[in-house]
């Protein structure tokens, strides 16, 4: 091969050219042939990373964050309120609720529906209370069934017995009560929820418990 003032240096043949052409980049390696391999795919490159395409994958993802893969807990939307009722107006609710919290929350539910609920201690109570509607028997009982002053699981089958099928009572717990629950279904409890639960369904249950009874229809 004719080797003139041309000629790459180091070497007639090609066979050093294609030697030297394998050479691995090495990281930090300075000058133009270095360059030439980065932006040619031929090294490591070094170049800042474009990260906006993080940025719109946290934007599609954020839904799901808590619950990958699960849509979104369904929330029912509360229901209409009841006509005004009249001052004078009897219970049909009463609830052996001492918690603070669920005591506030009872109340503002109730009062956003028009339904009228009243708080009770103990069966005497719940008795003197029922005396002052005549006739009528309460519609629905609510227990939190960690009120110890209620005495839920000694207090729950006597009202069943003496109320039979025209009162629901409903019970709540935490969710992690088992065992309670369990028990609560055993005494008479037609509905055992978690606090959670009970609360989130608390609207509907005030609206369809808290209405008053149709009049039969006259002949």
């Amino acid at each position: 091969m004719n080797v003139g003032p041309g000629s790459p240096s180091g070497g007639g043949g090609g066979r050093n050219r294609r030697r030297r052409g394998r050479r691995p980049y090495r990281s930090g390696q300075r000058g133009g042939r270095g360059r030439e391999r980065d932006n040619s795919g031929g090294g490591i490159y070094n170049a800042p990373m474009d990260h906006s395409y993080r940025a719109a994958q946290a934007g599609g993802q954020g839904q799901r964050r808590n619950r990958p893969g699960f849509a979104a807990p369904y929330v029912p939307a509360d229901p209409e309120p009841l006509p005004q009722q009249r001052e004078d107006a009897t219970s049909r609710i009463f609830a052996f609720v001492d918690d603070l919290f669920f005591q506030a929350k009872i109340q503002e539910t109730a009062r956003k529906l028009n339904v009228k609920v009243e708080f009770v201690k103990n069966d005497k109570d719940l008795g003197e209370r029922m005396g002052q509607n005549g006739d009528e028997k309460p519609s629905l009982l609510i227990f939190d069934l960690n009120n110890a002053n209620a005495k839920p699981l000694t207090l729950i089958p006597k009202l069943k017995t003496k109320l039979k099928k025209g009162t629901s009572i409903i019970g709540f717990l935490s969710h992690v009560q088992g065992d309670l629950k369990q028990k609560a279904h055993e005494v008479g409890c037609d509905m055992v929820l978690p606090r959670s639960a009970f609360s989130q369904n608390l609207p509907q249950l005030l609206r369809r418990h808290g209405a008053p009874e149709e009049e039969a229809p006259t002949a």
